[in-house]
């Protein structure tokens, strides 16, 4: 949501901090917050003016009047505020029908003034504007100020000056105080509009010789513009509504959604009750807790939320785990139901999101049973069978019973199921998977265009975009009444490669001559080409760095699909709206600010340009166009009959209630002509009657569907439309959100705009407004389809409406990925691996998630044993590993791989080309013996030989004896190295079999030559033999198998590694020139026959 109250003391803060400082406010910083865990003994050394002021102490809590109620403690010392915390602070009270405990209080100085000295202001936002609300009475019995305040409006983008407030508020205040308040509220403008506040009411304000104090004050902001405000709001604690609860398990998931790019709410109500939600979509979570409070369940209702944006398996495991968690701590003697419910998902993979509710559901299996819980589940979309087919699975397997309904059952009918209203009824198995919608029976591969081109029940009309209305003079332009046709392209902005090639997918099986999408505009990469499938073949779509380029060279675009970020979207289509070309807008992204919004609004009415969203999936009109993932993938689009326009035109706030529309739509009529999401934020781009009176200037559409909402005022716009005849057209409408009033205290549904402000605004009090205005209004959300049909029905009847014959669209062949993901077909991966897994919410080394391998304290050697062997090794052995590391890290610039890589760096080479140099000199006569020094020595000890036949062996041969001999290091000077890992591993290794011959072998080899040592490779060698073969993690066949693959020589250039990069970083920081080799270090000669 947006929209959010903060605390009084919360609010003041922000007034005292950034409030213009030349206004006289007084007592900016003397206050005291008071808890529970608060220490009143101690409150007087901390705020020694408690002891010399008068004092007000009151709850901070969002609770309105407070003073009618009593709740407010005056003109006390410090003692008589103890004394009246005595009797409130954990006491229960009930305002309203809101019970809650006092916990939370506010410590003021009391201002002594007099009656006529209290004012009252308050700042609002609307879509037009901001409203300056001033009255020059104020104080508890204020009254009705709507009614008799003084009013000011700012409209978007405006500035407000004192002359104003002077000449249009302030016309009934004392001449001496006028400057005074003026420049207050002035300030207080600036500062609500800066911080971004949405609601901010002081109430009184008290103006004395002294200067202004803001005794009472109430404030919502707007919680979007965080990433605006972060700097100087900080970190806002947003208090729940008086009776609510602050609940650990909200917090979780509201940090859960911070962190996602999806939408996860929690709301609890009710802990104790007995009927539990888990609902896909803001809009559908508001209608399925509608039907469940109509049916009788508000008192057992025990939580509201919605999961929707496409979240991950993790996320939607973490999700359903808190719920689960949360419905089973206590047993209701009737058990618990829980509702799995959802509309069609337009893009959100039903089967990843349901396997981490089925994993959650195997975790909590034992307390389900054991709390007799019933699953009722009801989803549609992408992928949704083999969702419903996994679901279907774990109820068995667990033997929780869980009944598994798809897009043939009405939405909320399972709600009835679940609370005993209607029969379960035993439907046959529903179908395998997507695929089924996508194979079309028709012999033909092709449907004549000419069969979609106009309204079903009107074929020979033409669907081409109607210009503009002209304007009269120094009027903004008129919009268009048609924004798509089947010759209208878009830019899409944002690399949204799916949604793009669903929108192709639309076009094709629409028989457009023609993709719909003419380029994407993506800032973070050059231009260049995207591919994409139009049908069968593969086509090229531009893409381009900057706007402007693309607009240039694509004159005939007049639609932007905008999927850039919350962060971005104000910035990208205010540079949209500069280009005439463009009509129409989408904007996808949720989260702007609604002052950005409001100024986006206002461009676009002055221009001309109509937008939807934003927080929309888009609109779509089969048979010509769909925004981005409208209408969700093909099997939907086929089943609910996108391809070809019907005779009714749809407007919702939803996105996904706008899907299950379409699909409502297509099963009681003859299918939609148009419709259109304007987005679920408190300001669309456009209005329901934006929309509705386009339909009704359109000759295709026979009848008009809306679905609108609790909160603001568009829906009277329609009703007044109605009764003025302007809207001739038939009006089905419902609107969403008649639990709210059921409620005890404020819920705010998943969108941001569900939110009832005043009684006109519930959706009772609408819905009874249209069915009075004329508009065909049911009962409940249940029976909105019936209603539907009964209309067209009539129409049918009355011969407006003729239905054509159904023709049949053109195959599209389905995704390759897709088919993998429906698991229809199989393909040999072109690689393998079995040491490392990212693809889940934790990275995973062979077998061990690494939150683990840091628990376990596992360190370097640990994870090297799990990545190169595949096994938990012994500690022992991880210390050895990293001993290895540490004595084959470095030994001087001398060694050629080292002196390669100096040389490589003083050459102005980059890291990676230095370290690659030094690595490439690791062989068998610098570093890589281990390998060599392994096999030689255990086929030695293997076959029997005697430590002197193996000698005497390799001499024969005339073959030198790998890891034995050094340049400097003797018998008479022993390689400290080799001596540490020699005390090592003879402490804590099992077993020293090869280790022990090897040493039989240098006391051969030294008695020849004192420099013929075992070195370190050749004692790291053995001993990782040793290791191998006696750690007890290992067959002697799989030990063999890694000395063969060159494992130990891992051992050496990881090492080695460390030392290079060090000479690299050395040369680096010594700012060491170019390297030549010295003339008197060279022999030059003459080429041998030359010389005789």
């Amino acid at each position: 949501m947006s929209a959010k109250a903060i605390s009084e003391q919360t609010g003041k803060e922000f007034l005292y901090k950034y409030i213009d400082p030349s206004v006289a406010v007084q007592d900016r910083v003397r206050y005291v917050n008071v808890t529970p865990a608060t220490d009143l003994n101690l409150l007087a050394q901390q705020h020694p003016w408690l002891l010399s002021e008068r004092l007000v102490v009151k709850p901070d809590q969002l609770i309105k009047r407070r003073g009618k109620l009593g709740l407010v403690g005056i003109n006390l010392d410090l003692q008589g505020v103890k004394e009246w915390l005595k009797g409130h602070l954990m006491k229960e009270i009930t305002v309203g029908r809101a019970k809650g405990v006092l916990k939370n209080f506010l410590i003021e100085p009391f201002v002594p003034h007099t009656q006529d000295e209290e004012f009252y202001v308050c700042i609002y936002a609307t879509r037009e504007g901001d409203h300056v609300l001033f009255y020059h009475e104020g104080g508890v019995e204020v009254g009705d100020v709507d009614a008799k305040a003084q009013r000011l409006t700012v409209t978007v983008d405006d500035k407000l000056s004192d002359a104003q407030v002077k000449e249009q508020l302030l016309t009934h205040v004392p001449d001496d105080k006028k400057d005074v308040l003026a420049s207050f509220i002035v300030a207080l403008f600036s500062l609500y509009e800066d911080l971004y506040f949405t609601y901010l009411e002081i109430n009184p304000l008290v103006v004395t010789k002294d200067g202004v104090y803001v005794l009472d004050m109430a404030a919502k902001i707007d919680a979007t513009a965080d990433f605006i405000c972060k700097a100087k709001w900080g970190d806002v604690e947003f208090p729940p509504p008086f009776g609510r609860e602050a609940y650990p398990e909200e917090a979780y998931i509201a940090d859960l959604d911070a962190k996602s790019g999806a939408s996860l709410k929690l709301t609890l109500l009710n802990p104790q009750g007995r009927i539990w939600t888990m609902v896909a979509g803001g809009g559908a979570s508001v209608v399925y807790s509608d039907t469940i409070c109509d049916l009788g369940g508000v008192e057992e209702l025990a939580n509201y939320g919605e999961y929707s944006g496409a979240p991950s398996e993790q996320q939607t495991y973490d999700y359903a785990k808190t719920i689960l968690s949360l419905m089973t701590r206590e047993k209701h003697p009737q058990g618990k139901v829980l509702i799995i419910g959802g509309s069609i998902a337009n893009f959100t993979n039903v089967a990843a999101t349901f396997k981490g509710i089925v994993r959650a559901i195997k975790d909590y299996q034992g307390p389900l049973k054991e709390h007799e819980v019933s699953i009722f589940v009801r989803r549609g979309g992408p992928n949704y069978q083999e969702g419903l087919r996994v679901m279907g699975e774990v109820g068995k397997t667990t033997g929780i019973p869980i009944h598994v309904f798809g897009t043939e059952t009405h939405m909320t009918a399972i709600v009835g199921m679940a609370l005993g209203h209607r029969p379960i009824p035993n439907l046959p198995p529903v179908a395998v998977h997507t695929a089924n919608f996508l194979l079309n029976a028709n012999s033909s591969p092709m449907t004549p265009a000419s069969s979609r081109t106009a309204s079903f029940s009107e074929p020979k009309t033409t669907n081409d975009v109607t210009p503009p209305k002209k304007s009269k003079a120094g009027l903004p332009p008129a919009k268009a009444t048609t924004l798509f046709s089947s010759h209208t392209k878009a830019i899409v902005w944002g690399m949204q490669t799916r949604a793009v090639q669903g929108m192709l997918d639309f076009d094709y099986v629409c028989s457009r001559d023609q993709p719909s999408v003419a380029a994407i505009v993506y800032p973070f990469t050059g231009d260049h080409k995207q591919k994409f499938y139009w049908g069968h073949k593969e086509i090229l779509v531009p893409v381009y760095k900057n706007m402007a380029d693309a607009m240039k060279k694509h004159p005939e675009v007049d639609v932007m699909i905008s999927f850039a970020s919350l962060r971005s979207a104000y910035d990208s289509t205010l540079e949209a709206m500069q280009y005439p070309q463009v009509h129409t807008i989408a904007i996808i992204a949720e989260g702007i600010p609604e002052a950005q919004t409001r100024k986006l609004i206002k461009i676009a009415d002055e221009k001309g340009v109509t937008i939807i969203g934003p927080a929309t999936v888009g609109g779509i009109k089969p048979g010509c166009f769909k925004i981005g993932n409208t209408g969700g993938m093909l099997d939907n689009i086929l089943a609910s009959k996108l391809y070809r326009p019907g005779s009714v035109a749809y407007v919702s706030r939803s996105g996904g209630m706008s899907n299950e529309l379409n699909n409502i739509i297509s099963r009681t009529t003859d299918g939609v002509y148009e419709g259109v999401a304007i987005g679920g934020d408190r300001y669309p781009g456009t209005t329901f009657m934006d929309h509705v009176l386009r339909y009704q200037e359109t000759p295709g559409i026979k009848m008009i569907v809306v679905l609108g909402e609790i909160g603001g005022t568009d829906e009277y716009k329609i009703c007044q439309g109605i009764k003025d005849n302007v809207i001739t057209k038939p009006v089905v409408c419902w609107c969403i959100g008649t639990c709210a009033t059921m409620f005890a205290s404020e819920v705010q549904f998943g969108h941001a705009g569900a939110c009832a402000h005043q009684a006109s605004e519930t959706a009772m009090a609408k819905n009874q407004a249209l069915r009075d205005a004329g508009a065909y209004v049911p009962k409940s959300f249940d029976e909105l389809g019936d209603v539907i049909k009964s209309v067209y029905d009539d129409l049918v009847a009355k011969g407006t409406i003729v239905p054509a014959q159904e023709v049949p669209p053109p195959t599209v062949p389905m995704d390759y990925s897709w088919a993998r993901e429906l698991g229809l077909i199989r393909k040999p991966a072109s690689f393998m691996t079995s040491i490392c897994d990212e693809r889940g919410q934790e990275l995973i080394y062979a077998g061990m998630a690494i939150t683990e391998v840091f628990k376990e304290e596992m360190g370097i050697g640990g994870v090297l044993g799990l990545l190169w062997f595949q096994r938990r090794l012994p500690r022992y052995a991880c210390q050895f590993i990293e001993m290895c590391l540490m004595v084959t890290a470095d030994h001087g610039p001398a060694v050629s791989g080292a002196h390669n890589t100096i040389v490589c760096a003083r050459a102005g080479k980059d890291l990676i080309s230095s370290l690659t140099s030094g690595l490439l000199t690791i062989g068998d006569r610098f570093g890589g013996a281990l390998d060599a020094a392994a096999k030689q020595f255990s086929k030695a000890f293997d076959s029997g030989m005697l430590p002197m036949e193996f000698v005497n062996k390799m001499k024969k041969d005339g073959k030198l004896i790998m890891g034995i001999g050094h340049r400097v290091k003797s018998i008479n000077n022993p390689d400290m190295r080799v001596q540490i890992l020699k005390d090592f591993v003879k402490q804590h290794f099992p077993s020293t079999q090869l280790l022990d011959y090897a040493l039989e072998v240098e006391k051969i080899t030294t008695s020849k030559k004192p420099n013929l040592i075992l070195n370190v490779d050749g004692f790291i060698g053995v001993s990782f033999v040793d290791l191998l073969r006696t750690c007890g993690g290992f067959t002697r066949d799989e030990a063999d198998e890694f000395v063969e693959i060159g494992a130990l020589n891992g051992i050496f250039v990881l090492g080695r590694s460390m030392g290079f990069i060090g000479h690299y970083l050395d040369q680096k920081r010594l700012k060491q020139g170019l390297y030549r080799h010295p003339w008197d270090d060279i022999s030059y000669v003459l080429p041998e026959h030359m010389s005789m």
